[in-house]
Order: structure tokens, then C-alpha cells, then sequence
């Protein structure tokens, strides 16, 4: 127990894992939103970013500029980020429902619960697409050419050719891609914290953004901590079990 002002921690063994598991409502909250953030996020992200580099590993004009610009966001701060799209959401929608007339514009993106989920997977896929475009793309260039010729020729569909041949081969980057991405999706705080600084309130409180106030709001650093160790194990159970899966799955070429 310790509130970051006293000189020294008060040992009180292993109350506040006792607390955490039993008796704080918020936290189980803030794990249920964190767990659909990241659920979202990283079917949505991992799809559209395969598709992505799967039409730009491929013959098209621009695609050196295409791949540089799906990749422009990820090297923006999350903080930034939030901010942008919180202005977007806010002001940028009304100027566009008075310049088009369209609903949608008019709906509560950060303040409507039932919408607010979406609102920060857009922003997180957003941000994120292009980096997990890069380990595709990277993937998809060591599939052997003559394996890919060979099939052709046997009169494989294109569909069929990709999740027979192409997709078993670049298992190594969806591997790494989608532990990447739920690991980044379960410690999810820079995003949340500028968007919608959890709101409206409690709607996309994360855990990590529970830990925060927990420590740094009512200081209580020893069950934030607590807090912490708990989503450190959470984090490391799921992406071991998601890496043995995946890993199954791989094939040698």
C-alpha cells in the first residue's frame, strides 16, 4: 500500500489482488471495453491490411506512393492522433452537415454509447493499417514466383490460389502481425486518453486508462500496480496461447 507521497510502502500482501479480482467493478468495465476494442481491432485492421498489400504487391501504377501514404499516420504520435480525430468527429462533422445535409454527420461519435466503440476503432485501424501493411506486403515477397506460376498454369483460381498457397506461406507475418496488434489493443491508453479521455463516462475506459487514474488520480500507486501486474499477465497469456496457434500453421516452403 502506497500513495507516492510517504517515504516508505505498507506490505499488505496480496489485498490488492484480492480487491482488484473481487471487488472493483470499474476494472471489469474497463476489461470488458478493452477486450471488444481489441477484438475489433485486430480482425479489422489485420483484414484490410492483408487486402491492401495484396493489391499493392501487385502491378499497379503509384504504389510506391499508395504504400507510403497508408503508412504517414503510423509515424504520428497516438496523442496527435486522438486530437485530430476528436476535432474531425466534433467540428469537421458539423462543417460537413452544413455543407452536404447528411445525417451522419449529425450522430454523437464520441458521445453516443452505442457509437463511441466504433468511433475509436476507426481511429485505431486508421492509424495502424499501414504499419501491419508493411509486414504483409514483406510476407508476400517471399512467396516463391514459380510455385505461384505452377498453380496458374494447373488453372487454380486466384481466390483458391490465395488461401492454398499464398496465405500458409506468409503465416509467419500474420503471426507476428496479430501479436502485434493484440498486444497493442490490450495495453490501449494514448488513443483513449486524447479522444475520449474514457467517456462519455465510463464507456472506453481501457485498463491501462484505469491503471492511470488509479495511480496518478486517487494515488493509490501499490493497486495500480497490482492493476498492472494483472494486465502484464493478461497480455502474456493470451498472445503465448495466439503464437502456438498460429505457429501450427505454418509451413516450410
Amino acid at each position: 500500500k502506497w500513495n507516492g507521497l510517504d517515504k516508505a510502502p505498507i506490505f499488505i500482501g496480496f489485498a490488492n489482488y484480492i480487491e482488484v479480482l473481487t471487488d472493483d467493478p470499474a476494472m471489469l468495465t474497463a476489461l470488458w471495453f478493452t477486450i471488444k476494442l481489441t477484438f475489433f481491432t485486430v480482425i479489422i485492421t489485420n483484414i484490410v491490411a492483408l487486402i491492401l498489400a495484396v493489391i499493392l504487391d501487385g502491378d499497379i501504377k503509384g504504389k510506391n506512393f499508395l504504400r507510403a501514404a497508408f503508412y504517414v499516420p503510423n509515424i504520428i504520435s497516438l496523442i496527435i492522433i486522438g486530437y485530430i480525430w476528436r476535432f474531425i468527429y466534433g467540428n469537421a462533422f458539423d462543417a460537413f452537415f452544413e455543407a452536404t445535409g447528411l445525417p451522419v454527420f449529425m450522430l454523437s461519435w464520441l458521445g453516443d454509447t452505442n457509437l463511441v466503440l466504433f468511433s475509436v476503432v476507426i481511429v485505431s485501424v486508421w492509424h495502424s493499417i499501414g504499419f501491419y501493411l508493411v509486414i504483409y506486403i514483406a510476407g508476400l515477397q517471399t512467396v516463391p514466383k514459380d510455385i505461384i506460376e505452377a498453380s496458374m498454369i494447373d488453372g487454380a483460381k486466384p481466390v483458391a490460389r490465395f488461401f492454398r498457397i499464398t496465405l500458409p506461406i506468409i503465416m509467419p507475418s500474420v503471426t507476428v502481425a496479430i501479436f502485434h496488434s493484440l498486444s497493442n489493443g490490450l495495453k490501449a491508453f494514448d488513443v483513449i486518453f486524447s479522444l475520449t479521455s474514457g467517456g462519455p463516462g465510463n464507456a472506453t475506459t481501457t485498463i491501462a486508462l484505469d491503471i492511470y487514474r488509479t495511480a496518478f488520480v486517487i494515488n493509490r500507486f501499490g493497486y495500480g500496480t497490482a492493476k498492472s501486474v494483472i494486465l502484464f499477465l493478461l497480455i502474456l497469456v493470451i498472445t503465448f496461447v495466439q503464437v502456438k496457434m498460429f505457429k501450427k500453421m505454418e509451413v516450410e516452403v
